[in-house]
């Protein structure tokens, strides 16, 4: 019979095996872990540095931060792309800019004079009217008769002052040839003086009849547009009615109303002082469209105590129509224009603790930090008074990213999408060349 092994011998040499293997893999987790936190401390603070060149000269792909950014601003990090722009002369604009409000010139209420029936309308809503031109009638029959009545009146005393004027020159004679007391004449000299002022009085009385007829025609006393008619015909007016019969709103010319800081007066009245006339234009609420140009008018007479403003106002032709009663515009009034002064666009001006500046670009393709002294701005450039020569190019997007010495490129400098894939295929294409001769070379040569 065969024997079994023993199992005391088994059983003590287990324990010993289990506790050398679990030595060996904890020895082994801490030299990993070890090799891990090494690789980390060094892949996070080792320096900055250009790969090797590529084929054809090229620098290879820049080396990374953590996470694989780059860092354009590091010594031998690639360059930032920005805008550039050279400084140039030109001509800056003075402009003062302001919310304002068209104002019509003139607004009339158009009230009939006289009492009565309306027996035509004879415009339209939103009409076109010129001075003179008649709106509405009302029934003219009684005027027509009053005028009658009057001129009547005045032939009938007419005929009488000229009997009593015939009648005075026969008692005249008689006087002299002592045939008629004197009472009898001077009473009949009377009469004529008393029928003289009687046909005046007719007179008076035919023109205003006259008058009446007249103002049954209902005219528009200005030109302008016509509003909504708040009478129709049939309805009886009254002389003086403040509804009238239609208002008028006079848009050619038309005003707008604005108000300017109280800093500037001075120099606008310094400016109308000395006879200049200032260019006043009018934009849509949106700044996107120009709806007319005029010219300055006047000033107020006082200063708004509340806002530390004056109102101004200026005239517009608007021959089409464009600016309306009461709309919202934006105002800019051109006080002068500076000639030939350096300017860059705005966007290229920097402010920081020590004042403006701005990024300069070197012939290096680098950039300086330079300190400028800001003057006017317009709507896209600002006058550089100091500190920047015309030619010089500025950085003008992209700045943010950048600092003393920084390189960077422009958008030109940078290859096209094309070029940059036919590099990398010639340099796939030179990489595969090199490893078919690798292997050529390690390969036995057959005999």
């Amino acid at each position: 019979m065969d024997q079994p092994a023993p199992a005391p011998r088994a059983s003590a040499a287990s324990p010993t095996l289990s506790r050398r293997a679990r030595s060996v893999g904890s020895a082994i987790a801490v030299l990993v872990l070890a090799a891990i936190v090494a690789l980390a401390w060094y892949l996070t603070h080792r320096p900055p540095a250009v790969g090797p060149a590529g084929p054809g000269g090229q620098p290879g792909a820049a080396v990374r931060g953590p996470g694989g950014a780059a860092n354009p601003n590091a010594r031998g990090g690639p360059p930032s792309t920005v805008g550039v722009a050279a400084a140039r002369q030109a001509d800056i604009p003075v402009i003062i800019d302001a919310l304002g409000t068209v104002t019509p010139v003139a607004v009339a209420t158009v009230s009939p004079q006289v009492s009565g029936v309306i027996t035509q309308v004879l415009y339209k809503e939103g009409q076109m009217v010129r001075k003179g031109d008649v709106l509405a009638t009302i029934d003219p029959q009684p005027f027509q008769a009053a005028l009658d009545q009057a001129t009547a009146a005045r032939m009938r005393d007419a005929a009488q002052l000229d009997a009593a004027r015939v009648q005075l020159e026969r008692y005249k004679v008689l006087l002299e040839q002592d045939s008629i007391a004197r009472q009898t004449v001077d009473t009949q000299d009377a009469l004529v003086k008393q029928l003289t002022g009687t046909i005046a009085v007719d007179r008076a009385n035919e023109a205003t009849a006259r008058l009446n007829l007249q103002w049954s025609r209902i005219v528009a006393p200005i030109a302008g547009r016509v509003g909504l008619r708040p009478v129709d015909i049939g309805n009886y007016v009254g002389a003086g009615n403040t509804t009238g019969v239609a208002t008028i709103t006079q848009i050619a010319p038309i005003d707008v109303q604005f108000s300017i800081p109280q800093e500037r007066v001075p120099e606008i009245r310094e400016r109308l002082a000395a006879g200049a006339v200032l260019p006043v234009t009018a934009w849509d609420s949106g700044r996107t469209r120009k709806l007319d140009e005029g010219t300055f008018l006047t000033l107020d007479n006082q200063i708004d105590v509340q806002t530390g403003t004056v109102k101004a106002k200026a005239r517009f032709a608007n021959a089409e129509g464009a600016l309306f009663p009461n709309q919202f515009v934006n105002v800019q009034l051109l006080l002068r224009t500076i000639d030939a002064a350096v300017v860059v666009p705005v966007i290229a001006l920097r402010h920081g603790p020590s004042g403006d500046f701005v990024y300069v670009v070197n012939n290096d393709k680098t950039v300086s930090l330079r300190n400028v002294t800001a003057g006017i701005s317009g709507v896209n450039d600002v006058a550089i008074t100091n500190g920047l020569t015309v030619g010089e190019q500025v950085v003008t997007e992209g700045g943010d990213r950048l600092k003393d010495g920084a390189r960077i490129q422009t958008s030109a400098d940078r290859p096209a999408p094309g070029d940059a894939g036919a590099g990398s295929e010639r340099r796939g294409k030179g990489a595969q060349r090199a490893g078919d001769a690798s292997r050529a070379s390690s390969e036995p040569r057959q005999q």
